[in-house]
């Protein structure tokens, strides 16, 4: 018999990977040419995945409404697609249903500021669920990476919660939510602009415009309050 071979410390044991899956080279980062399609109207939390994604090695799209999205499908095909629940022109649930039917091999995970639309995600085909704020860019990674074949990270990121930091994108998402609030609207149109209101509002940690926009979302009457609410953050944020 031959002498006993000795593992060298320095090189990790590879024998837990799962067959076909090679670790990625020294230094690679864990999502390194993964193409991920982000379909959200909020351009402040589209800048927080925007920055974890490019920390992962992502390359990001972004589409803000359905329509937006299934354009940006007919021309190619992203790996991952995230796609948040409330969108301007209907239901993200249907549109993660219309993905996961057309069978096109995305990745398909569900967004959405309210805890409650995991059921709805997942009923409608998605594989995962993203909780906004997201809690960090090391779950962020390990959301996407469970779902991908073929991928390894010895190292993933240490969580933290994710601040974005972009005053002007937080500043252009009240400006538009502002808007919406000048034009006449029914139920339907209400619920859609409280849901964005509590989406923003909970990216950027502002607890009690999200409970006035939860509040706008039940009952027409508590309109005017998230309307002053707005303003007065609007105003803040162009006097920094």
């Amino acid at each position: 018999m031959g002498n006993p071979v000795v593992p060298n410390p320095s090189i990790p044991p590879l024998y837990f990977l799962p067959p076909g899956v090679v670790p990625p080279d020294a230094g690679a980062l864990p999502l390194s040419g993964v193409t991920v399609l982000l379909v959200e109207d909020s351009r402040f939390a589209s800048d927080a995945l925007r920055l974890m994604c490019h920390r992962s090695g992502a390359r990001l799209r972004r589409a803000a409404t359905m329509a937006q999205a299934r354009a940006h499908l007919q021309m190619y095909h992203p790996d991952v697609v995230i796609i948040d629940l409330g969108l301007p022109d209907g239901r993200g649930d249907m549109l993660i249903r219309d993905i996961t039917l057309a069978r096109q091999g995305s990745v398909v995970l569900g967004l959405s500021a309210d805890p409650g639309g995991r059921s709805l995600a997942l009923a409608a085909g998605a594989v995962g669920f993203l909780e906004k704020p997201l809690a960090g860019l090391g779950a962020f990674q390990r959301a996407v990476m469970r779902h991908l074949p073929g991928r390894f990270a010895p190292t993933l990121a240490q969580d933290g919660k994710a601040a974005p930091g972009d005053l002007l994108a937080l500043h252009d998402d009240l400006a538009h939510a502002a808007d919406l609030m000048s034009l006449p609207s029914d139920d339907s149109a209400r619920r859609y602009l409280a849901g964005f209101v509590a989406g923003v509002a909970r990216s950027a940690g502002d607890v009690d415009l999200a409970h006035a926009a939860r509040a706008a979302a039940l009952a027409e009457d508590a309109l005017p309050q998230l309307r002053q609410m707005v303003g007065q953050r609007l105003a803040a944020y162009l006097s920094v």
